[in-house]
């Protein structure tokens, strides 16, 4: 397996990144993980997009963007499986550990690599996942990017020592998001988000998502709801880069039945754009 690290493809086992990168000092990087699907980076603009906006949030030096691409092509050739993910992550770059920024001419360091992905299993979509809610207690700007998950990590470790699949965040008594996907219920035939806000990262899949119900003419509502809304929901479902849409059955041991007709609905459509790029490109 080959990985590109700062301009060059080297094999996994040479991949190195000095001590004294601030990714690994300060978790001062941005990262993307991109769901290649045959051979279709999906929604490659979308998640470049965001890449570039966390870049300027965070005030990096300039990064080559379009050489990224460039590089994607030339790992997909390594592969011998139809789903893979490709991550990306840029930290500020190498200089001895101080909190201001390094000196200006200092570059970024950029890696990127490409592993298989298993297909969410069938029974998972068909009989849908238990979720448990969590405090957030994450920093105020969610919306960028960066490697700094370690609050996602503690809440996605609780939820499994609790027999769940997933730990859904809770601020100021309403749902903002999981540990690593966004949450949609729906009621009485619509579906429901939170908007985006600072204590949210707009989601890749999400967009997709909305963008599908758009198309399917089924009425969404960008509103907060309380964890108590989810109880009595008629259907819930988390969306992520490599869960895509997975329906949720049970949230905090309140069981919301098996998945409904309008999960079923986006679902169904969103796999369907999957294998139409890939097919297509692949």
């Amino acid at each position: 397996m080959r990985v590109y690290l700062n301009g060059e493809f080297v094999d996994i086992s040479q991949a190195r990144v000095p001590i004294d990168d601030r990714g690994f000092l300060f978790g001062d990087a941005v990262y993307e993980v991109i769901h290649l699907y045959g051979d279709h980076l999906f929604a490659w603009d979308l998640h470049i997009e965001r890449l570039k906006f966390g870049l300027q949030a965070l005030e990096f030096p300039p990064v080559d963007l379009d050489a990224l691409r460039q590089a994607a092509e030339v790992l997909k050739q390594d592969r011998d499986y139809e789903e893979g993910s490709l991550y990306i992550q840029i930290s500020r770059g190498v200089y001895p550990r101080s909190h201001v920024f390094p000196p200006e001419g200092t570059k970024p360091t950029v890696v990127m690599w490409i592993r298989p992905v298993d297909p969410v299993p069938a029974e998972l979509l068909a009989e849908g996942v238990r979720v448990v809610t969590v405090p957030d207690d994450r920093w105020s700007k969610v919306w960028i990017k960066t490697v700094g998950l370690l609050p996602n990590v503690l809440a996605k470790e609780k939820a499994r020592r609790m027999g769940a699949y997933e730990a859904i965040f809770v601020r100021d008594g309403v749902v903002t998001e999981a540990s690593s996907a966004n949450v949609f219920m729906v009621r009485r035939g619509v579906i429901r988000t939170a908007p985006e806000t600072n204590y949210i990262l707009p989601g890749i899949t999400r967009e997709v998502t909305l963008q599908i119900a758009r198309e399917l003419d089924l009425p969404v509502e960008l509103k907060p709801f309380l964890p108590e809304e989810m109880y009595q929901a008629d259907e819930a479902f988390l969306t992520g880069t490599n869960i895509g849409i997975l329906p949720i059955t049970t949230v905090d041991g309140h069981y919301l039945g098996k998945p409904g007709p309008v999960t079923q609905r986006l679902l169904q459509a969103f796999m369907a754009k999957t294998k139409e790029v890939s097919s297509r490109l692949g």
